[in-house]
């Protein structure tokens, strides 16, 4: 955590989807596991899939065929396997997928205190616009920005400061909150504030070892650092 005098000034809050809102890895391991099996290949355990989610479908779908994080599979293997998992993952995209507690209460309290939402995700529009609506999610946000949606996606800057000029903020007054890496190289490279949960999808590496503003157990705990301005 960052020396920050706390609570931080903010106008705005930026959510990530997948580790931090909702626990997706079930399902998307599901997928990936019908996605091998039909391919030939041997599965692969939960805890790695999980590490393996991120950085969008195509690079998860990667290194589960490969087995390993920077893992580069044969193109024809590749293209294959792609719309595999995508059909896989459409028929399971909800099967085990849960909000992690404490989310319903937080996104309800951050929303009572009069903060404008946004869902800033990795994850492809064909599959965040049904697992935000199934999950009860859908009503929070004021803007949903997909993996797929811009031309850039996290960590790149450029999802965080689109929802900056959405919401007619500037980076230093919206937060993000998300779980990994991306989110913080997303938010340090738009000058936007961060905050980590602990129980996400990072890589199998400990959120408190990255620089943030602050690690935060649950979403609730969120609304004891900032106030609406």
């Amino acid at each position: 955590m960052n020396s920050r005098n706390f609570p931080l000034a903010v106008k705005a809050v930026m959510l990530d989807l997948d580790g931090t809102l909702l626990d997706t890895a079930p399902d998307i391991a599901e997928a990936a596991q019908r996605m091998l099996r039909d391919l030939g290949m041997a599965p692969v355990d939960l805890a790695k899939i999980q590490s393996f989610i991120g950085n969008g479908i195509a690079n998860l779908v990667k290194r589960a065929l490969t087995g390993e994080m920077h893992g580069k599979p044969d193109e024809a293997l590749f293209a294959r396997a792609l719309p595999v998992f995508q059909k896989h993952y459409a028929e399971v995209l909800t099967l085990k997928t849960q909000p992690y507690p404490g989310v319903m209460e937080g996104m309800d309290a951050l929303r009572q205190a009069g903060f404008p939402l946004a869902c800033i995700t990795n994850k492809a529009e064909i599959f965040t616009s049904p697992l935000i609506e199934t999950m009860g999610l859908k009503d929070y946000f004021a803007l949903v920005l997909s993996g797929d949606s811009l031309p850039k996606k996290k960590p790149d800057p450029l999802p965080l400061l689109h929802a900056c000029e959405f919401f007619g903020c500037q980076p230093g007054e919206m937060l993000l909150v998300g779980d990994s890496t991306n989110d913080t190289q997303a938010a340090h490279a738009a000058g936007c504030h961060v905050f980590l949960v602990p129980y996400g999808y990072n890589g199998g590496q400990d959120v408190r070892e990255q620089v943030c503003d602050a690690v935060i157990e649950a979403l609730p705990d969120a609304l004891k650092l900032i106030k609406k301005i």
